[in-house]
């Protein structure tokens, strides 16, 4: 039996307590490395998933816990999210760069997956000390308020996520664009409403699978730019996000015209 929403908030919100925030704006030269060229950790990513990994396992035995800063140092770890066990993605700082820069626009991720699919998922804002989180088929809910995606638009009034290369193909045809380097924050916007829509290349599970769900929860359109269902397993496919599938429908051909 999977522990209750609330649960597993607590515990996300405690270890952010305990281990993201007190290293907030206070890292020193010792605490940053690069795991991969151009790719940081800090002692925060790691001490907060060392923590999770554990305290999650313990919640629902027979689980596995499966965390970006694990996979970096053993990837063979990837594969159990397409195996059969219950499956916790972790990303314990989604934006290390902005964190390490000392912005506030970082997040702590979690998902739980069921027979390869997210079954519930979490955003947690430390610094706000905002908590996002859906259940399939419960709808989407931050600090026990519903979420909405925007009302559908014309494609020339719509805001959404872009890289800048790809915002920089589209930027005359739609009506603004965001890029914050953190895809939770990113999701955020589009699950309440504050963004049409979201493009996402390359998906790293525990990057997508929380903010996935809780976009589709709160109404919105979810789909890969080839029409197929997200898959957290898949890692080299497109995401797009939008209020409906009437507009998901014309984002996706300006895109494939425009910036494929």
């Amino acid at each position: 039996m999977p522990p209750s929403i609330e649960r597993v908030s607590s515990l996300i919100r405690e270890v952010a307590k305990t281990e993201i925030l007190p290293r907030f704006q206070k890292l020193a030269a010792g605490d940053i490395s690069e795991k991969q060229p151009g790719q940081l950790v800090t002692t925060a990513d790691i001490e907060a998933e060392r923590v999770l990994t554990r305290a999650l396992a313990d919640l629902l035995p027979g689980s596995v816990v499966v965390g970006e800063e694990g996979v970096a140092a053993e990837p063979g770890r990837l594969a159990a999210v397409a195996g059969d066990a219950p499956v916790w993605l972790v990303d314990p700082v989604d934006g290390t760069q902005n964190f390490a820069d000392g912005s506030p626009v970082f997040a702590t991720m979690v998902a739980l997956l069921v027979e390869r699919r997210a079954a519930a998922a979490w955003i947690y804002d430390p610094v706000a000390d905002r908590m996002a989180r859906a259940e399939l088929g419960s709808g989407s809910f931050i600090d026990g308020r519903r979420l909405r995606v925007a009302a559908p638009a014309a494609l020339e009034t719509m805001r959404g996520r872009l890289t800048p290369r790809t915002a920089r193909k589209l930027a005359s045809r739609i009506g603004g664009h965001f890029y914050q380097r953190c895809a939770g924050h990113e999701y955020l916007a589009v699950a309440r409403g504050a963004a049409h829509f979201a493009l996402f290349r390359r998906l790293n599970a525990w990057d997508h699978a929380p903010g996935e769900l809780l976009v589709r929860e709160a109404g919105g359109c979810s789909r890969r730019l080839d029409g197929t269902a997200y898959v957290p397993s898949e890692v080299d496919a497109s995401l797009l996000l939008a209020p409906d599938e009437q507009t998901w429908n014309a984002l996706r051909k300006l895109i494939l015209e425009y910036a494929p």
